[in-house]
């Protein structure tokens, strides 16, 4: 069920929504509304690539098993071509 939140907006940003919205022909609601759903969405997306950074960077200190920066981007150097390989082992 949605529930109503208030927003509160200075004079600027309100004449800048209202504005778009007019442009956009969509009212000014639809405009905050894609506005704080993009940006929840990215933002969820900035803390998933990070929680997968931490436990990607805790897995490295506990095993030592990694890739060289030259060893990966001679295997990147291969996607596309005819000798494309397959992606390197970890080692220690």
């Amino acid at each position: 069920m949605a529930r109503a939140t208030p927003i509160k907006l200075d004079d600027e940003l309100q004449e800048r929504v209202q504005h778009l919205a007019e442009t956009r022909q969509r009212s000014a609601h639809w405009i905050v509304h894609e506005a704080i759903a993009q940006y929840v969405a990215r933002e969820e997306a900035h803390e998933q690539f990070k929680q997968e950074a931490l436990a990607s960077w805790a897995a490295y200190q506990e095993s030592g098993r990694h890739l060289s920066g030259p060893e990966v981007r001679a295997w990147l150097k291969t996607w596309g071509t005819d000798d494309a390989r397959a992606a390197p082992r970890c080692h220690e």
